[in-house]
């Protein structure tokens, strides 16, 4: 960014804030429009809101599992011996489960190589499929390999051309070869893991086209076989469950194998029943928003139950949630702009979060998926580096205060009267009342005449240190020295209700300070004499000057009316205070009227009094 570019936005109102707003609208198109950077985030999020949705959705009274869980594993060995057991096995549970005349019985179990030690069993469990239509098979279209020509495969496996594909062509397709015998027994569909783009399955794949070729999933080919129309898309959002009606594998067969069943007579009727494995020892796993290990056939039966009832989610697309995303920085570069505290702008965007992830999850549980999470991120980004860059800021500006006003306070007391919030660099000038005190030494010239510049400059180094440092004990605000006089107030910037007696008391310390001083150094000291003049009344008290420099100052007509008293000190008292100043100070000291003096700059007469303290009475 260029010198002038700088110098502009620097210019401009808030231009910080809108220049940083510009950046970060420019990544939000560019990250909406291609990079995608913020996928993960809405992913992320997202999966959150879809486990929550979830667990409101009961189970449903659509799709059965008949899983093959690890108690079947145990209990079916004496009957069928180890896994994988004799394909027959099967044949006997579609016979079992057919007699209830269910609407379909899918198998998300791949029987693509035959068992040719027992080709008896695939023998009977083919004839099974065979004689029940309604018995669906599992396929997968692996991504390497030779494969079948796919011209060639039974219309039972549901391959479609789509264009003109090459004659001949082979696609590494697993077909059900153990009912080979049986070509229309060869009905199924793909039940290919798709997961996005960050490894999670969130969609079902309807469809895969390679090569010319199209190949159903298994839940297409089952909901397309009940009559349903199916979405125009290649693939929906499932609409996930907290749970499904599971029976064991082993309950289901051994009940069929007794003469009397134990089981109701109608548990299948209408029903679509998944044969499928749940077992951690069979590792039929995937990452699914509801976790990381979830049962494949669980999957399934999410994608034919959505697809039944029609309910799979529709999704907004990423696109869609830009406005949101730039609405959110628009508004908190203005908040900066304007100067609202990051603090309030923190709370802003709690409320803004919780009502859009709200809102998001009232779309989701009518049927839509918001990604509202990327547009948020883009929210919060904006409102971290801002507030950053406002903390920098105001960590420089407390920085600049401190340095400024410890030329004028002790630095404690300037630091914490930054912390309580009573002094800011940023504050005006206003006026206050205050007390002003003028100090300035008397016989300078002709001691600085008879003594080395050395000598001088370290007397005066000597006694400013202590004069200031009286001030400042005090919890009076230097001002300025000028010269060889010191000019200090009390009232601000902290304001102070007994200024007026923190001035006097000063004063008289100042002149104790000023006999201590002379007494150590001797011929010198003894011709060091001071005048101390105070005046109270109201002032305009701030940050005054140029852009350049500005200096902490009271000015006004008590601060001349305090430097005339100064003046007029000599052959009168070393310290005088106007009677406004005494009244304000109260009963604290004893007074001596010295009468009423002209001054310079005034037409009538100052009253002014000399200060000392009250004797302690023991």
């Amino acid at each position: 960014m260029g010198t002038g570019l700088r110098a502009i936005i620097r210019r401009l109102p808030g231009g910080r804030w809108l220049a940083l707003a510009a950046l970060f609208v420019l990544l939000a198109c560019a990250d909406y429009g291609w990079i995608d950077a913020t996928r993960i985030i809405d992913q992320r999020g997202g999966d959150l809101l879809l486990a929550f949705n979830a667990q409101q959705r009961p189970q449903s009274a659509k799709v059965v599992i008949v899983d093959i869980d690890q108690k079947s594993l145990e209990e079916m060995n004496d009957d069928a011996g180890s896994w994988p057991w004799p394909r027959s096995v099967h044949g006997e549970l579609i016979e079992h489960i057919a007699a209830q005349k269910p609407q379909a019985i899918v198998f998300d179990i791949l029987f693509n190589e035959p068992d040719v030690f027992r080709p008896e069993h695939d023998a009977a469990f083919a004839e099974a499929v065979a004689q029940h239509p309604n018995v669906w098979l599992a396929m997968t279209l692996n991504s390497d390999g030779t494969g079948a020509v796919v011209s060639d495969l039974p219309p039972a496996v549901g391959a479609q051309p789509i264009g003109n594909p090459k004659p001949g062509t082979r696609l590494p397709i697993m077909l059900p070869l153990v009912v080979a015998q049986y070509p229309e027994a060869m009905r199924g569909g793909l039940i290919n893991f798709t997961p996005d783009s960050d490894g999670t399955a969130r969609h079902h794949q309807l469809r895969t086209d390679r090569a010319g070729w199209r190949f159903p999933s298994l839940a297409a080919r089952v909901t397309a076989d009940a009559g349903r129309s199916l979405p125009d898309a290649g693939q929906v959002m499932l609409n996930w469950r907290s749970g499904w009606r599971h029976l064991s594998y082993s309950d289901l067969y051994l009940d069929s194998l007794r003469r009397q069943s134990q089981r109701p007579a109608d548990e299948f009727r209408g029903k679509i029943v998944v044969i499928g494995t749940a077992a951690p020892g069979l590792t039929d796993f995937r990452v699914t928003p509801l976790g990381n290990t979830y049962p494949g056939v669980e999957i399934l039966a999410t994608a034919l139950d959505n697809l039944a009832r029609e309910d799979w989610l529709r999704e907004l697309r990423r696109p869609g949630m830009l406005p949101l995303a730039l609405g959110l920085i628009g508004l908190l570069a203005l908040g900066f702009t304007r100067n609202v505290s990051p603090q309030r702008l923190l709370l802003a965007m709690i409320a803004v979060t919780l009502a859009s992830i709200g809102a998001a999850w009232l779309i989701l549980v009518n049927g839509t998926f918001v990604p509202v999470f990327g547009a948020l991120a883009f929210g919060w980004a904006y409102y971290l580096v801002a507030s950053g860059l406002a903390y920098l800021d105001e960590r420089a500006r407390r920085l600049r205060t401190a340095s400024l006003f410890t030329r004028f306070l002790d630095a404690r007391v300037v630091a914490e009267l930054i912390d309580k919030g009573e002094i800011d660099f940023r504050q005006q000038a206003e006026t206050r009342e205050i007390s002003v005190l003028f100090s300035d030494i008397r016989g300078f010239t002709a001691l600085s005449e008879v003594s080395a510049p050395e000598e001088v400059v370290a007397m005066l180094n000597d006694y400013f240190s202590r004069q200031v440092g009286v001030i400042f004990a005090h919890g009076g605000t230097l001002d300025k020295f000028i010269g060889d006089a010191i000019m200090a107030f009390w009232g601000a910037p902290a304001a102070q209700e007994d200024h007026a007696a923190r001035a006097v008391g000063a004063a008289l310390e100042m002149s104790e300070a000023l006999e201590e001083m002379r007494g150590k150094l001797g011929k010198i000291g003894a011709e060091l004499e001071i005048g101390i003049g105070i005046h109270s009344g109201t002032a305009v008290v701030g940050l005054i000057g140029s852009n350049d420099r500005l200096d902490y100052t009271a000015i006004g007509d008590t601060v001349n009316l305090a430097s005339r008293v100064e003046s007029a000190t000599k052959g009168i008292a070393r310290v005088l205070v106007t009677e406004a100043t005494r009244n304000a100070a109260g009963d604290g000291f004893v007074w001596r009227d010295c009468g009423t003096h002209q001054v310079k700059g005034r037409e009538e007469g100052v009253r002014l009094f000399e200060p000392s303290r009250k004797a302690v009475t023991l």
